[in-house]
């Protein structure tokens, strides 16, 4: 009986799976892209606006409106050094100079907002509370600035842990007997990170005409890496001089293996060190109030006693 009823349910799960496919009918492209095209065409342009991210929506043309005023306390070698950090960070959010800028007034304003709320209304402080706003508007000004500073620091964290598997398969494709810029190319197709980023970049203004020499040197502005700096400047050197590029992308994989065992290193010298600071401020003090504690509660019994 149970052979039966098994062979039943398998007959009906075969039957519906086949009516399923053929009930199907495939999708002609062109139709649903048409499809598409006349509801996109069918929306208002508040509709548009109001499916844009908020930050898109209002921080954004708030921060545009206010760059005027920030532009006016930010020197001119500030601004190209707002412009360099943005560039190392991979322009967050899309973020151009000006947007930062009015990003840093938006911020110091909803700080000044906070603070005048706590000080002034909810404690109530007087000349306190005067302070405290004008210490959390410099706060908040210079806030968007260590979140910058933060992100460069990990995007190029972030290149540099990538760089050699990178040069791995950018070492094999070469040698499997494709060109520089066709390895590249699988590289970019075969990865991700903020390095794929920069290297499908480099590709793009290399097929809008740009020189290799001068799109690779442009990636090493961009980074700011020490591994992948040494790394382009070897491809281009190279290639200036004939050499071929197989056998550097070799010695220069060899060389990042190398550097990468002694970070590692570095890094596991480093952690006692590190260990040391919980050590003495979380646990120490725990064990000896567990060890120290029964002894001075005996001895406060006993000179309370006398």
């Amino acid at each position: 009986m149970l052979p039966l009823l098994i062979a039943v349910v398998a007959s009906a799960a075969v039957l519906l799976i086949f009516y399923g496919l053929a009930g199907s009918q495939p999708v002609d492209p062109v139709q649903a892209r048409l499809t598409q095209l006349g509801s996109m065409q069918a929306r208002t342009l508040e509709e548009m606006e109001l499916q844009q991210p908020f930050f898109e929506r209002t921080i954004r043309p708030l921060a545009l409106r206010l760059s005027g005023v920030a532009q006016r306390f930010t020197s001119a070698n500030k601004t190209n050094k707002t412009e360099k950090k943005l560039a190392l960070a991979g322009n967050p959010a899309d973020l151009r100079t000006r947007d930062f800028l009015g990003l840093k007034v938006v911020v110091a304003i909803a700080f000044a907002i906070g603070a005048f709320f706590l000080f002034g209304i909810v404690l109530g402080a007087g000349f306190f509370g005067i302070i405290m706003t004008i210490i959390f508007v410099a706060v908040g000004f210079m806030a968007p600035e260590f979140w910058l500073s933060r992100r460069v620091k990990k995007r190029q964290k972030q290149i540099l842990l990538a760089v050699p598997d990178t040069l791995d398969l950018l070492t094999i494709s070469v040698r499997a007997g494709l060109g520089f810029d066709a390895a590249l190319a699988k590289v970019v197709e075969k990865t991700k990170g903020p390095l794929a980023d920069e290297f499908r970049r480099c590709l793009a203004e290399i097929r809008v005409g740009k020189t290799r020499r001068e799109s690779l040197r442009d990636v090493v502005s961009r980074t700011e890496v020490q591994a992948l700096t040494s790394f382009i400047g070897a491809i281009i050197q190279a290639e200036q001089l004939g050499v071929s590029i197989s056998k550097v992308l070799q010695v220069q994989s060899e060389q990042l293996r190398i550097e990468r065992r002694q970070r590692a290193e570095e890094m596991a010298a480093k952690a006692p060190i590190k260990m040391l600071f919980p050590l003495v401020g979380c646990i120490f003090p725990s064990l000896f109030i567990v060890i120290l504690g029964p002894a001075i509660i005996l001895i406060a019994m006993n000179i309370g006693g006398r």
